[in-house]
């Protein structure tokens, strides 16, 4: 059984609203991949996007000095619930079973494809999906993301900043840090960085609405983006 974990970033499948022409183009890649072979599989968890962001700018605004990092992460976590139902719908029979929301407990995988969302405050959907491939043995998460590969620093706000191809998990987690704060932008959160290395997982950071791309990394091909291994 081959079972591959694509973490999909919300702010690929709900910029503002809903892509519906990313969301057709990679469904229908992703159908295309997993063919008739029922030896294939894919896991895939879902970002919160706009909707996260949106209404937790709106309780920062509302809260004043009553502002709960911990209410704020659970907006984040139901934003990707919502996210995660319309995905699960749009793969019809393909996804039998419910959205997953706690990777940690037994949940039925009766399909081609699993469908999770956030779980509860401290860290990301990437969390979520480094343990969902400790628990159905993939060595391989995919972080499908705004940003084609990882940088150096923000290349928004550093001209200097470079590309990196391929880096370890000590140097990635200098970059990220050890903490989680909600909405925080980064390419992989620390929490889920932290356990990946643990597990010496590989996560490949890529841009998510390069659909062919995509379809390079699940078929084992040359892919552009940042590999990030090793202890």
């Amino acid at each position: 059984m081959v079972t591959k974990v694509l973490s999909v970033g919300g702010s690929i499948v709900v910029p503002d609203k809903p892509d519906t022409e990313f969301l057709n183009a990679f469904i229908s890649m992703t159908k295309q991949w997993l063919g008739a072979d029922k030896n294939r599989r894919l896991i895939l968890v879902v970002g919160g996007g706009a909707p996260a962001r949106v209404y937790q700018n709106a309780y920062r605004e509302t809260s004043g000095e009553a502002f709960d990092t911990n209410q704020a992460d659970w907006i984040g976590v139901m934003a990707t619930r919502l996210n995660a139902q319309l995905l699960k719908a749009s793969y019809g029979d393909l996804c039998k079973n419910p959205v997953v929301y706690n990777p940690t407990e037994d949940a039925a995988f009766d399909g081609q494809i699993l469908v999770a969302a956030g779980w509860k405050p401290g860290f990301s959907t990437d969390t979520d999906a480094v343990y969902l491939a400790e628990k159905y043995n993939a060595d391989t998460v995919v972080n499908l993301s705004n940003i084609e590969k990882v940088y150096t620093d923000d290349p928004r706000k550093n001209p200097d900043a470079t590309p990196i191809d391929s880096i370890t998990w000590t140097d990635f987690r200098k970059m990220v840090g050890d903490e989680w704060v909600p909405g925080k932008n980064c390419p992989f959160d620390p929490i889920a960085s932290k356990k990946a290395q643990e597990m010496d997982l590989t996560v490949i950071c890529a841009g998510g609405k390069n659909i062919e791309n995509i379809k390079g990394i699940l078929d084992g091909k040359d892919y552009i983006g940042t590999t990030i291994a090793g202890k």
